[in-house]
C-alpha cells in the first residue's frame, strides 16, 4: 500500500488522517501553516511539534519536498530555469520569470507528455507519469525558498497537458488558492490545454475562476493533425464549442496560443483563417515565434512574418500581442533543460 503524503493532503483530510492515528484535530491547523505558508522543507522543521509525533510522521508518511538539481539565472532578465529532482528519480523543469507586476512561475504537471506535438521538446520520450498535487504545489514553494520572494502569478503551462491529469490539476488549484495556504487568486492562475474538449468543459463547470490558455497552433483540422496529434481525436469545431462552452459559463477571455513556425502556419493565408475561426469570440490571441528543436526541422518565423500576422489579426479587430521572450540565454523552453540533462546523465 502506497504512504499518504502529508503535503498533498487537503486540511480536512489532514484532520481526519491525525484524528485516525490519535492525535488532537489542532495539530491539523498547526501541520498545514508549516506545509503551506512557512514551506518547511521537512516534518524535523515544525517545533511546535513533539518530538514524538514528528518522528512518527518522519517514519510512516511521505513528505514532498524537490532537490534542486539545477537553476539557470538569465544575466539578460532575470529569469531563473529549475530542474528538480523526484522523490523516483526523475526530473522536472520550472521557470521563474520576473514581471513589473510580480514573480510568475511556469510549473509542470507531468513528467514528459504524451500529446507528441511536433515542435514541442516536451513530449520526445512520452509521457512518464503524472506529477501529484503535492508535486505540483512544491514547484511554486521550492522557488519561493529559494528566492525569498513571493510569487503572485502560477501559469501550469510546462511540461505535461494539464487536463491530462485532471484530478491532481483540480487538487493543486484549490490547495494554492486557500486562504491558509499562498493564497494566490485564481485570477493569477493560468492553465493551458492543447484542446482536450471534453475536459475543457469539465473545467469550465468547476467555476475556479482560472484563465484558461488554449494551445491552437494552427487554423484548420488537416494543419493542425500534422503538428498536434491530439487533433485527429478532437476536431477544431469540437475543441471551438469547448471554448464557447468555457466562455459562457465562466464569462472569462480565452487566451489563444499560437507558434508561430517559419512556412507551416506564418502566411498571410493561415492568419485569415485564423481570423475566420476567431472572430466573434471573446479571445486573446498570444503570438509565440517557435523555440528550435534539434530533433525537429522546424525554424522560427522571421520577425516580418510575425509583424504581419500580427498587424492581421489587429485590423480584423482581433487582441493580439507577441509574447515577450524570457530567460532566452539559458534555454528556457520548456523541455529543453530536462531533455539535455538526461542525455548527459544516461547510464
Amino acid at each position: 500500500m502506497d504512504r499518504l503524503d502529508l503535503k498533498n493532503l487537503t486540511k480536512e483530510e489532514l484532520e481526519a488522517e491525525l484524528l485516525r492515528i490519535g492525535e488532537k484535530r489542532f495539530r491539523a491547523a498547526q501541520m498545514y501553516e508549516w506545509m503551506h505558508k512557512k514551506l518547511a522543507s521537512s516534518v524535523s522543521e515544525m517545533t511546535n511539534l513533539s518530538e514524538g509525533l514528528r518522528k512518527k510522521l518522519a517514519e510512516e508518511y511521505d513528505y514532498t519536498c524537490l532537490q534542486k538539481e539545477v537553476m539557470l539565472l538569465s544575466e539578460k532578465d532575470g529569469t531563473r530555469k529549475y530542474l528538480f529532482r523526484l522523490a523516483d528519480g526523475n526530473v522536472i523543469e520550472s521557470v521563474m520569470m520576473r514581471y513589473h507586476h510580480g514573480n510568475s512561475v511556469c510549473i509542470s504537471s507531468q513528467v514528459g507528455c504524451r500529446m507528441g506535438c511536433t515542435f514541442c521538446a516536451s513530449t520526445i520520450g512520452g509521457l512518464v507519469r503524472n506529477l501529484s498535487a503535492a508535486e505540483m504545489l512544491d514547484q511554486v514553494y521550492s522557488v519561493q525558498r529559494d528566492t525569498g520572494e513571493r510569487v503572485s502569478n502560477v501559469v501550469v503551462m510546462g511540461t505535461g497537458e494539464p487536463l491530462d491529469n485532471y484530478d491532481n490539476l483540480i487538487r493543486f488549484v484549490k490547495m494554492l488558492s486557500a486562504e491558509d495556504g499562498l493564497n494566490i487568486s485564481r485570477r493569477n492562475i493560468t492553465v493551458s490545454t492543447c484542446g482536450l474538449a471534453d475536459k475543457l468543459k469539465k473545467l469550465a463547470d468547476e467555476d475556479l475562476g482560472i484563465t484558461p490558455a488554449l494551445s491552437l497552433h494552427a487554423p484548420d483540422d488537416e494543419l493542425r493533425k500534422r503538428l498536434m496529434p491530439v487533433a485527429k481525436k478532437y476536431s477544431l469545431s469540437e475543441v471551438m464549442e469547448a471554448v464557447d462552452y468555457y466562455i459562457e459559463k465562466t464569462g472569462k477571455r480565452m487566451t489563444t496560443e499560437y507558434s508561430l513556425i517559419r512556412d507551416v502556419n506564418d502566411t498571410p493565408e493561415h492568419a485569415r483563417k485564423l481570423i475566420a475561426l476567431l472572430r466573434g469570440r471573446k479571445c486573446h490571441v498570444n503570438l509565440i515565434p517557435v523555440n528550435p528543436v534539434e530533433e525537429r526541422e522546424y525554424r522560427r518565423s522571421h520577425i516580418t512574418n510575425v509583424l504581419t500576422f500580427q498587424n492581421l489579426l489587429e485590423k480584423a479587430g482581433i487582441n493580439v500581442t507577441i509574447r515577450r521572450e524570457m530567460g532566452t540565454d539559458i534555454n528556457a523552453a520548456c523541455g529543453q533543460l530536462r531533455r539535455h540533462f538526461e542525455e548527459e546523465h544516461k547510464g
